[in-house]
Formats: C-alpha cells, sequence, structure tokens
C-alpha cells in the first residue's frame, strides 16, 4: 500500500466524482483508477462503486475511509515533522531521573533549555537505577541524573553534581518534629515505625550500617510515589529516611540524627563515544558548570 494510493482514494471519496478528484491530485483520470484499483487489490475488495458520472463508497470503502485517513494525516505528520526536525526547528531531548531525585533541583538549567530551544521536546523518564542503566545502555535517553545507578560499564561517563546527608522526615506535627535539639538521638527512633520510598536504591541506604544502630527496615511501608510517601507521613504511619534534596513541604519536617550517617552523591550520566545532539551537550554543560553548593548553602540556612 502506498500512501499516493490512499491520497487518490481520499480524494475519490471526498468528491465521489473520479473527474475531479483527478484534478485536485493533479493526476490523470487514468493514473488515478489505476491506483486505487491496486489499492483494491490489495484490501481484497471493491471500495467504490462506479455509477454514471457519480460514485459511491461500498461497505468496504465505508469502513476504510476513516482508517486510510487516519493513515494518511499521521504520514503527513510524520513528514511535516521530519521536515523541522532536519531543519532544527524541532528536536527531542530525552532524559532519566530517579526517581528519588527531586525534579525542581534541575528547573533552572531545563528552563534556560526551554528558552534556548523553544522548539525542544523534553521527555522526563523516571526509574530506578537499574532502570536508567538499561535506558542509558539501549539509547532510549540522551542524559541521566540521579545517585547511584547500579552497576558501572566501560563506556558510562559520570560527572558529581553533589553530594548530600540523609535525614528523617517527619510529619510537622511529630513529637519529634517539636524536639528542639539540632541533632536527634538515635535511641529515640529505634522502635519507629520506617517509611521506605520502594525504588530507593538499596546501596544508598546501607542496610548494614543502620543495622548497627539497631535501624531496623524490614517491616517498613514501602511507597513508590512522593505524594504519597508525603500523605502517609503526615497521617503518622511512620517516619522516612530520605535525601537531603528530597520532599520539601510545609507538611513535613526534616529532623537530622548524625547516627544515621548515611549520604549519596547525585551526578549526571551520559555513554562515552555516543553522538551528543546539540541540545543534549547544552544541557549537560549547563549542569556541570552549574554552582549546586548554593543550594545547600540556603537549605542549611533556612533549616536553622
Amino acid at each position: 500500500m502506498e500512501m499516493q494510493q490512499v491520497r487518490y482514494f481520499i480524494a475519490v471519496a471526498n468528491t465521489l466524482n473520479f473527474t475531479r478528484a483527478a484534478e485536485q491530485c493533479n493526476v490523470t483520470q487514468p493514473a488515478l483508477t489505476r491506483a486505487i484499483q491496486q489499492l483494491e487489490h490489495e484490501l481484497g475488495g471493491e471500495l467504490i462503486r462506479r455509477e454514471g458520472r457519480l460514485s459511491h463508497l461500498t461497505d468496504l470503502g465505508s469502513r476504510m475511509l476513516p482508517l486510510l485517513s487516519q493513515c494518511y494525516e499521521s504520514a503527513l505528520s510524520a513528514k511535516t515533522l521530519a521536515a523541522k526536525v532536519k531543519k532544527g526547528d524541532v528536536s527531542a531531548l530525552a532524559i532519566g531521573v530517579s526517581r528519588t531525585l527531586d525534579l525542581d533541583l534541575l528547573m533552572e538549567p531545563l528552563s534556560e533549555m526551554h528558552r534556548s530551544f523553544p522548539g525542544l521536546q523534553l521527555k522526563v523518564r523516571r526509574g530506578n537505577g537499574t532502570q536508567i542503566s538499561e535506558w542509558l545502555k539501549n539509547g532510549d535517553i540522551d542524559l541521566a541524573f540521579g545517585g547511584s545507578i547500579g552497576e558501572s560499564w566501560d563506556r558510562l561517563e559520570s560527572w558529581p553534581m553533589f553530594s548530600e546527608s540523609f535525614d528523617l522526615v517527619v510529619s510537622a506535627s511529630h513529637e519529634l518534629a517539636m524536639r528542639n535539639e539540632l541533632e536527634l538521638d538515635v535511641e529515640l527512633i529505634r522502635d519507629v515505625r520506617f517509611l521506605v520510598h520502594a525504588d530507593a536504591d538499596q546501596a544508598e541506604l546501607h542496610r548494614a550500617r543502620l543495622d548497627a544502630v539497631s535501624i531496623n527496615l524490614d517491616d517498613a511501608h514501602e511507597v513508590d510515589s512522593d505524594r504519597d510517601l508525603e500523605a502517609l507521613i503526615v497521617a503518622s504511619f511512620g517516619i522516612a529516611i530520605l535525601p537531603a534534596s528530597a520532599l520539601h513541604s510545609s507538611r513535613v519536617k526534616r529532623v537530622r540524627c548524625s547516627a544515621l550517617d548515611l549520604r549519596r552523591t547525585v551526578a549526571v550520566y551520559s555513554v562515552a563515544g555516543r553522538p551528543r545532539s546539540r541540545e543534549t551537550s547544552a544541557l549537560l554543560n549547563l549542569v556541570r558548570s552549574a554552582d549546586w553548593s548554593k543550594m545547600f548553602a540556603t537549605d542549611a540556612a533556612d533549616a536553622l
């Protein structure tokens, strides 16, 4: 099936006249007729029945018209998009972001990309470390952002953005939030029920280190949505252990606990040797040149 055949059929279906359809398509009537006959042969039945000067769609033709019209419109859209991409009017940038990384952290460089490339189509995919690693390998994403993404491989490139500690996150009305101490004694949380992000990288949580201070996550509630996690914290289902940059809300409070002794490094990841688009290179440069220390200096001041 060729798009030209489909175009001729749609023209006849709209005019119900072979002569006028041929004029609209700027083709001779015999050529248009042959093309439609070839299409009928491929579809296995008559599409148009000629009755004198007028024609009528057969039952098969009526059923095929909306499907072939959609097919033709999609082909036109694809052709138009391809032309825009070739001219540089439209481009796409796919990024993978860890589920435990707040997208707000990337808003400044992403906003700059939005201003610099008005036609940019941004695709954001959320996943855990293993998923993000596979997306990079397969070329499904151009860049990735997050903590550890699991296995390392020869072509994996990474540039550290910032390092952050893990805090306890409790409801703003929780008794632990009412304490005046800057550092929380681990004795106060040993018997507390915890909430964990189901997609958190287990390597970041260092279960052995938590076990050493009698913090057990075996019976912790597991949630794979930041919004649901916040709702359960506020409802006092438990407390969470989260990176310093995650889940900032007026409904929760962060409490430092030095006994946790957990940190992670957030980085931007790419694949060495793979050609980068101008958009990918621009975002990578923006992220690498950003002063991430300012953000955490502000957060520290706010916490005090």
